[in-house]
C-alpha cells in the first residue's frame, strides 16, 4: 500500500469537493476554486469530511498514481482553504526589489531593471529585502519563484543573489594571496 495515498485527505470546514464519474475534481473554498482532471485510474471518493483515494490493484503504474492523485487532491483543498506562499530575499548591495501595479521590478546588477509580470491567481508582495509570492495553486507559486530566482542565482563567494529564505548557500573560500 502507499504510505502517501492511504491516507484520507482531510476537508476543513467551508470547502467542498466535488468528483465527477471521470474524476474531474473541483474545489471550492474561502480563498477560490480548483479545478483538475485526475487520473481515472483511481477512484476518488469523498466520505464525510475526508476523501479517499483507492486503486484497484498493486500494478506499478497504479501503486505511482495512488499517491500522486492524494497529494494532488490534498493540495487542491490545502490551496482553496489557507493558499501558499514561497518567501524569497534579496542580498546584495545595491540589489532591491519594489512592486509597481502587478509588475516586480528587480534592481539586481544588470545595466537595466528586471521587470516580471505577476501570473494570473498569483499575487507578488515586497518587504524590505524579502519577496513573498502567494497563491492557491501550488506548482504556479513554485513556479513564479523559481523565475524570480534564476534572475540572479546566489552565487557561493559573497552570497549576493535571490534566494529561497530557508535555503542554505554552500560558501567557498576566496583568493588567498600568495605573495610577496
Amino acid at each position: 500500500m502507499s504510505r502517501v495515498g492511504k491516507n484520507p485527505v482531510p476537508i476543513p470546514a467551508g470547502v467542498t469537493v466535488t468528483v465527477t464519474d471521470d474524476n474531474f475534481v473541483t474545489v471550492k473554498g474561502p480563498k477560490g476554486e480548483l479545478k483538475k482532471q485526475l487520473s481515472p485510474l483511481v477512484d476518488i471518493k469523498v466520505e464525510g469530511e475526508e476523501a479517499v483515494v483507492t486503486r484497484a490493484n498493486d500494478t506499478k503504474k497504479l501503486k505511482e498514481l495512488h499517491g500522486l492523485t492524494r497529494s494532488l487532491l490534498n493540495n487542491m483543498v490545502v490551496g482553496v482553504h489557507t493558499g501558499f506562499e514561497k518567501k524569497l530575499e534579496v542580498n546584495g548591495v545595491g540589489y532591491r526589489a519594489q512592486k509597481q501595479g502587478k509588475k516586480l521590478v528587480l534592481n539586481l546588477g544588470y545595466s537595466h531593471p528586471v521587470e516580471m509580470e505577476d501570473p494570473e491567481g498569483i499575487e507578488s508582495e515586497v518587504q524590505d529585502n524579502t519577496i513573498i509570492v502567494r497563491g492557491i495553486e501550488k506548482d504556479k507559486v513554485g513556479q513564479y519563484a523559481a523565475q524570480i530566482r534564476e534572475k540572479r542565482k546566489p552565487e557561493p563567494y559573497k552570497g549576493k543573489g535571490i534566494k529561497y529564505a530557508d535555503e542554505q548557500i554552500r560558501r567557498k573560500v576566496g583568493k588567498t594571496g600568495a605573495g610577496a
